[in-house]
């Protein structure tokens, strides 16, 4: 992005991968591969991002993707665990950052259909059961967590830095 365009103003953390075994049952291996990816590439990356971000003149704006998994687990233990360690993480870096002019906030996206999740199929039911499970009767998808990053990467934003938005339709 600096040799392109001279500057970095945003960086969108939005990776994740799961693992469905309880803290007994998960191996020692697939936990450390869910941090690294899940954590510790977000750190790497904002590790990078931040100088760059400093150098351009005017700070900019880090926005971590996270999971209402970290809120309201539901097993998935070690992608809980990672997804709330995103959030310690977004806040922790707001402090460090902020007097720099670097904002990081964060997403914790509810249920969604995104192409990740139709690429393994979902039953008609339970895209149903989801939907009736929001307080708004509608289904979430990537637009709708997309335009909360885009959101939170604006101006409009200016005044926010270590918020986690939950965006999940109540």
């Amino acid at each position: 992005a600096v040799q392109a365009w001279g500057r970095l103003d945003v960086l969108d953390n939005n990776v994740g991968i799961g693992s469905k075994r309880s803290v007994v049952e998960e191996t020692l291996e697939e936990w450390n591969r869910v941090m690294q990816v899940n954590l510790t590439s977000m750190m790497l990356a904002s590790k990078y991002a931040i100088p760059a971000m400093v150098d351009s003149g005017d700070g900019g704006a880090i926005v971590n993707v996270s999971s209402i998994s970290a809120l309201r687990p539901r097993g998935l233990t070690a992608y809980s665990t990672s997804k709330g360690a995103v959030m310690a993480l977004t806040r922790a870096m707001a402090v460090d950052h902020g007097s720099q002019g670097i904002r990081v906030n964060c997403v914790a996206p509810g249920p969604v259909y995104t192409p990740m999740v139709s690429a393994h199929g979902m039953a008609p039911d339970l895209r149903d059961k989801r939907r009736a499970a929001s307080v708004l009767g509608i289904e979430g998808t990537g637009w709708d967590i997309g335009n909360t990053v885009l959101y939170l990467s604006s101006s409009l934003a200016r005044y926010m830095t270590g918020q986690v938005l939950v965006v999940d339709g109540g």
